[in-house]
């Protein structure tokens, strides 16, 4: 068992892409348990960042730690039950049922079946249900169990009620946040909202890299005007702050009426 007292740690992470440096010397520590939120712009990283964090990208240079473990020397199987990973858009090569996708993701594991994990998360009436017939939101619940089927200690999730209806996307991002209480969740998204609301811990991205990483009260930092490139009006909305982006009078220019 490792001594490192961080679940997943990536170390001074470095991504190109052509010309184009994506990422430039990350670093992150995140503990066995907690909810947190990746925001920024389009082009920022989010993305990048949690594919290098699952492994599923190799880094140009840092590297990424696996309860003290260098990932990349992680056995795929292994990395694959400790780090669950929920794209932003996910369709089968086969139009295959709840089942069979359950069945392929609890290979080997020993936690619980196919039939246990449906029964669980109240999607028994989906048993013979093939992908192409779900709705959005019926994907989306689907997908979920389907990546915490072997119940991994780890869950990044990058933008998983972007396709969803207001109702479908809070009830997505609450159960995700819940989970947090026990275990690693960490979700790339754009609704800054849903982020500041829901989630424990922020992780701001821009400019190639992490600029600002806190709780809440990241929401009143001028910062985030910069990165998004608005102007955000702050809102007192109990239990919190709403913001309310508007493209005028950023850097003394004028923008958009």
């Amino acid at each position: 068992m490792s001594a490192s007292p961080w679940r997943l740690e990536a170390r001074g992470l470095g991504l190109v892409r052509r010309t184009w440096t994506v990422l430039s010397e990350v670093s992150l520590a995140l503990p066995a348990r907690g909810s947190v939120a990746v925001i920024g712009p389009n082009g920022a990283g989010k993305s990048s960042l949690l594919s290098l964090l699952a492994g599923l990208l190799p880094a140009h240079s840092g590297q990424v730690l696996l309860d003290g473990r260098d990932i990349a020397r992680v056995p795929v199987a292994e990395r694959a039950h400790s780090i669950g990973f929920m794209p932003q858009h996910f369709e089968p090569h086969w139009d295959l049922t709840l089942t069979e996708l359950l069945g392929m993701r609890l290979t080997g594991s020993r936690t619980s079946t196919a039939e246990q994990v449906m029964e669980r998360e109240g999607l028994a009436e989906f048993r013979h249900r093939r992908w192409s017939t779900m709705s959005g939101g019926e994907q989306a619940r689907a997908l979920l169990a389907t990546v915490l089927a072997p119940d991994p200690p780890v869950l990044l999730a990058d933008e998983p009620g972007a396709n969803l209806d207001v109702r479908h996307r809070l009830a997505l991002v609450e159960t995700l946040a819940r989970r947090g209480r026990t275990q690693l969740v960490v979700v790339a998204m754009h609704d800054l909202d849903l982020a500041f609301r829901h989630f424990e811990r922020v992780v701001v991205v821009g400019r190639g890299g992490i600029v600002a990483d806190g709780g809440a009260e990241l929401v009143h930092e001028p910062l985030l005007d910069h990165i998004f490139g608005v102007a955000f009006e702050r809102i007192a909305a109990s239990p919190g702050v709403l913001l309310r982006a508007n493209l005028h009078v950023l850097s003394g220019e004028q923008g958009a009426a």
